[in-house]
This record gives C-alpha cells, structure tokens and sequence, in this order.
C-alpha cells in the first residue's frame, strides 16, 4: 500500500514539471488508464495552483534574490510574449502540456495579468484533455512500442 502511495507521489511531483512523466510513467508502474489519467492531471493541476496562487509571492521572496540583473528581452521571454499574442489564453493552456511545461504555461498566463479563474479553468480543461488522449495513445501502443520490461 505504501509503495503505490510513494509511486502516486513520485509521478505528480514529476508531472508538475514535465507533463509526459504522467501518462509514461503511470504506464510503466502498473497504473489503470483512469487512474493515470488522474495522477497526470492532479500534477498539472498542482503546479499550475501552486504558481497561480503563490506565483507572486515566489517571485517576490525567491526569485528576486537569485535574479537581481536579469536581461528582460531575452529570446525565451520574446517567445513566450509571440506565444501569448497569437493564441491568447485559451491557446496557452492548450499548448502547455505538449509544448510547454506546467509552470511555464501557468507563469506566461499570470504574467499577462489572466485572472487566477480563467487560468485554473482552462488549465484544468487542458490537462484533462490532454492527459486523456497521451495516456490513451501510451496505453494503446505500448505493448507494442514498449521493451517487455515495461508492460
């Protein structure tokens, strides 16, 4: 019991970094397609309230100290403002799973002043979304992809 709870834990943590950890992961630790399916969202989704609600505070406290003369006009910084005019809101969430990470979907989001609402709602929608269709597509094809060792 303890070692599924330590798996759980394990893949949200991870997929609060990087979104595919979810779905790959879930798969190669036994998971059921529904139960993956919520793991990867519930680590979207903690993430992006994480950032949502105490971005400001980490960017304040934290990130200020660490980056005192950082550049403004960076090329990243260019690429998520080109990002952001282009899709708006809804293209951003939707885009954050497969392009971008978790954390830097919901920090382009509450950089362009979205309100903590829109950006819960459709980041939800998103990972919800998106988790779906990776997962399925991982549950799908891998045994057939997949070493004998992961299935």
């Amino acid at each position: 019991m303890s070692e599924e709870i330590i798996k759980v834990i394990t893949i949200i943590l991870l997929t609060m970094l990087k979104f595919i950890a979810g779905p790959t992961l879930g798969y190669a630790g036994g998971f059921s397609l529904p139960g993956t399916i919520a793991i990867t969202t519930t680590g979207m989704m903690s993430s992006v309230l994480l950032f949502t609600f105490l971005g400001k505070l980490l960017r304040e406290r934290v990130l200020v100290r660490f980056f005192r003369n950082r550049k403004r006009f960076t090329k990243r910084n260019r690429r998520f403002v080109a990002i952001w005019r282009r899709y708006g809101l809804l293209g951003v969430a939707f885009l954050t799973p497969v392009i971008l990470t978790p954390i830097g979907g919901t920090i382009v989001l509450t950089s362009f002043g979205s309100s903590k609402r829109e950006i819960v709602i459709s980041m939800l929608l998103s990972a919800v979304f998106w988790s779906t269709v990776i997962s399925t597509i991982i549950y799908t094809l891998g045994p057939k992809v997949l070493p004998d060792f992961m299935s």
